[in-house]
C-alpha cells in the first residue's frame, strides 16, 4: 500500500527553504534527579496511576490541529482550565510551561535533570494535585517546568500518562481517543505494524529503505520527520547524488532550544505492509538519539507532517503495535 502527498511535502519544503523555523518535538525525553554533592539523590517518586472508569470506557477528546502546528488537547489542572497541552508521543514525561506554573501558583517540587531533544539540563519541577485528560485522572503529578514562551501551549502530554494503553489520533475528525490495548489486524485501507518498547518509546521493527533495515518512531510533537546521521549515511550510500539536494533548515524545540539540520526527500520508506513515498526528512544528530541507544542505528522519527497523511493513527503501548488507516480511494 503506497501513501504519499506531493502537495504537503512541497509546502513544507518551501517553508523550510524560505527560512521558516520548524518546531521539533520530544520536549522531554526523560527526567533524572540531579546528584547533589556529597549526598545521595532522593528516590524518584512512583509514577501515579491513571484513574480509569470502572467500565474502562474509551475517553474521546476533541483536539486542535493546524497546518505546521502540533496536536493539542484540553487539560484540567487542579480543577481549573482547560489548558492547551501538546500531545507528544516522542516525550516520555509530561511537563508544564513556566507561564502555567506561575499563573496557577503550582507549588515548587525538586530540581530534576531533564533530557530534551538537544541535551541535558537541570530544571525545576512543580507538584500538581490533579491532572484531568477527558475522563482520565492523574493525582500527585510531579512535572518539570520548561520555557515555552514562543508557543501558544501550556504544557506537554508525554507517554507517561498512557501506562500500556492505546492512543488513537483521528486526524480526519480532529479527535483523540484513549482506550484499552487491543489486538488489531491489517485489512482494507488499514495496516498494522509491529513495534517494540525501547527506552520507553515504541520503535517500529518491520521497517526498511531499499531492503536496508531502519528503526522508526512515532513523534506527534514534531512538525516534521527527523533522521539521524546513521540514516543519512545510509541514504547517501544508496544515492550519492542525494547530498546535492539537501536544504538547510533552522529548528526550535518546544523548550526554546534552537538547532539546525538539512532536509532531504526520501523516495520510499517501507513500514510493514505500508510504503511511504516522497518523505521529507530533516537530518540532525541530536543527543536524544544517543539517549535512546539509536545513535548508530539508521532511525527516523515520523513527525506530524507525515502522520496527518492518514485518517487515523493508533499507537498501542500495551500490545506494541501501530495502526495506520488510509482514506478510501
Amino acid at each position: 500500500m503506497l501513501v504519499g502527498s506531493q502537495t504537503r511535502r512541497r509546502a513544507l519544503g518551501q517553508f523550510a527553504a524560505a527560512g521558516g523555523v520548524l518546531l521539533a518535538g520530544s520536549a522531554v525525553a526523560s527526567v533524572q534527579d540531579p546528584i547533589p554533592a556529597n549526598s545521595p539523590a532522593p528516590p524518584l517518586p512512583t509514577a501515579p496511576a491513571i484513574a480509569v472508569d470502572p467500565e474502562e470506557t474509551p475517553t474521546q477528546i476533541a483536539v486542535t490541529r493546524e497546518l505546521f502546528e502540533q496536536v493539542t488537547a484540553p487539560v484540567m489542572i487542579n480543577g481549573k482550565g482547560p489548558f492547551r497541552f501538546m500531545v507528544d508521543t516522542g516525550a516520555n514525561v509530561s511537563c508544564v510551561s513556566e507561564k502555567l506554573a506561575a499563573s496557577q501558583a503550582l507549588p515548587r517540587g525538586r530540581e530534576l535533570m531533564v533530557n530534551t531533544i538537544v541535551g541535558r539540563r537541570a530544571r525545576p519541577s512543580v507538584m500538581i494535585d490533579q491532572l484531568d485528560i477527558g475522563t482520565r485522572i492523574r493525582k500527585k503529578v510531579e512535572a518539570p517546568v520548561l520555557p515555552m514562551g514562543g508557543f501558544d501551549i501550556d504544557g506537554v502530554l508525554g507517554i507517561d500518562w498512557l501506562k500500556g494503553q492505546r492512543l488513537v489520533f483521528g486526524f480526519s475528525g480532529n479527535t483523540l481517543e484513549i482506550t484499552k490495548s487491543r489486538a488489531e489486524n491489517s485489512g482494507r485501507n488499514r495496516v498494522v505494524v509491529p513495534a517494540r518498547r525501547k527506552s520507553g518509546q515504541l520503535t517500529i521493527v518491520d521497517a526498511d529503505i531499499s531492503g536496508r533495515k531502519i528503526s522508526a518512531m512515532i513523534d506527534s510533537g514534531s512538525q516534521f520527520s527527523l533522521g539521524n546521521t546513521a540514516l543519512r549515511t545510509l541514504i547517501e550510500r544508496l544515492d550519492p547524488s542525494s547530498r546535492q539536494n539537501a536544504v538547510s533548515v533552522r529548528m526550535i524545540s518546544i523548550a526554546g532550544e534552537s538547532f539546525s539540520g538539512q532536509q532531504l526527500a526520501l523516495p520510499f520508506i517501507r513500514l510493514g505492509g505500508l510504503t511511504l513515498g516522497n518523505v521529507p526528512v530533516v537530518f540532525t544528530d541530536m543527543p536524544i538519539f544517543k539517549l535512546w541507544d539509536l545513535h548508530d542505528t539508521p532511525t527516523i522519527m515520523l513527525g506530524i507532517d507525515l502522520l496527518t497523511q492518514f485518517t487515523t493513527v493508533a499507537v498501542d503501548f500495551g500490545r506494541s503495535a501501530v495502526r495506520f488507516d488510509i482514506a478510501s480511494a
